[in-house]
């Protein structure tokens, strides 16, 4: 490239995302396209797959133009380019044209890798798009989608609601837009409640809670309509596990203010004090019993049964058991 960017130029020659995460990715094109046209309103978006780009056409596309326009050529899954097409992309590197922004999506790892180590040598801008796989990842994109927004959100809220969509971005996006535009003041769990109230049934954490908390009935309910609208078992059981451990966890932690004990424990503080509510029933035996009842549910669901369902349902009821071992 002939000349090198800071990273927080919109407009530089080349932009990199780079992940898995289809909303983050097109949120990087939509974002280097509306600088464009905020630039110039007559830009010209040229949005291509992998299999469009043949040899020579990223030379057409980036050649001078008798009117100068702006333009953004925008290349998809470009891991899978060809050979010779990824020899035109590298040349195009040394030596990128005025008023052009190339945008290449890549989804990171092994295939075309050289590709990826090509464009960052030569200064390209370049944008994260992991695929958010953990909870916490999750929680943490709401409570930003929240903040970019300008709308205050309980941390319970926050969690309420990745509990109740689940694990799709776009998704999670289209909530908070949603509630912010209709809810007044400070959005709180009782407001997600009421506007995802089927949708928080359906979720597997729903069923940990249940579970957890001693109430067999509810939580078997939980289970089968989760199911029922497609929640994946191995989805449960991890919830379930995270649940059971949470209760040993803080069953064996030193008392202490909510605060130190989440530094303590790796936990918000609010989830700290909704765990202490639900281990009110719990023994050590029973946080042992409950952790085995797990493991055999998640290798009944993992092929190690002939009734993922049925394990799931044998491993709620005993975790149920267990939550009233002090009781009873």
């Amino acid at each position: 490239m002939a000349r090198k960017t800071a990273t927080d130029d919109v407009l530089a020659p080349v932009t990199l995302a780079v992940g898995q995460e289809d909303l983050l990715l097109d949120r990087a094109v939509q974002q280097v396209v509306a600088a464009a046209r905020a630039a110039d309103a007559d830009t010209d978006v040229r949005d291509l797959t992998s299999d469009q780009l043949q040899p020579g056409t990223l030379a057409e596309l980036t050649s001078p133009s008798l009117f100068a326009e702006r333009k953004v050529v925008v290349v998809r899954n470009a891991q899978d380019l060809s050979a010779d097409t990824i020899k035109d992309v590298k040349g195009y590197f040394a030596a990128p044209a005025e008023e052009i922004t190339l945008v290449l999506l890549h989804a990171g790892g092994a295939k075309g890798k050289g590709l990826l180590d090509a464009a960052r040598k030569a200064g390209a801008r370049e944008v994260a798009c992991p695929k958010m796989t953990k909870p916490a990842d999750r929680l943490a994109f709401v409570r930003s989608e929240f903040r970019v927004i300008g709308r205050s959100a309980t941390p319970e809220a926050c969690q309420a609601l990745v509990d109740s969509i689940g694990s799709d971005l776009r998704e999670l996006a289209s909530a908070v837009t949603q509630l912010s535009a209709d809810v007044e003041g400070t959005i709180d769990e009782a407001v997600v409640a009421r506007y995802y109230t089927g949708r928080a049934e359906a979720s597997s954490f729903t069923v940990a809670d249940r579970a957890v908390e001693g109430r067999a009935a509810e939580a078997l309910e939980a289970l089968r309509w989760s199911l029922s609208t497609g929640v994946a078992p191995v989805l449960i059981t991890s919830a379930l596990a995270q649940g059971v451990r949470a209760i040993g966890k803080l069953s064996s932690a030193r008392g202490g203010r909510p605060a130190d004990l989440a530094r303590e424990l790796g936990m918000p503080p609010w989830k700290i004090d909704r765990v202490r509510q639900q281990m009110r029933g719990w023994t050590p035996d029973g946080v042992a019993v409950a952790l085995r009842a797990v493991a055999e549910a998640d290798a009944g669901v993992k092929g190690g049964g002939d009734d993922p369902e049925y394990a799931l349902e044998k491993a709620v009821v005993a975790i149920a058991r267990a939550a009233r071992s002090r009781r009873g």
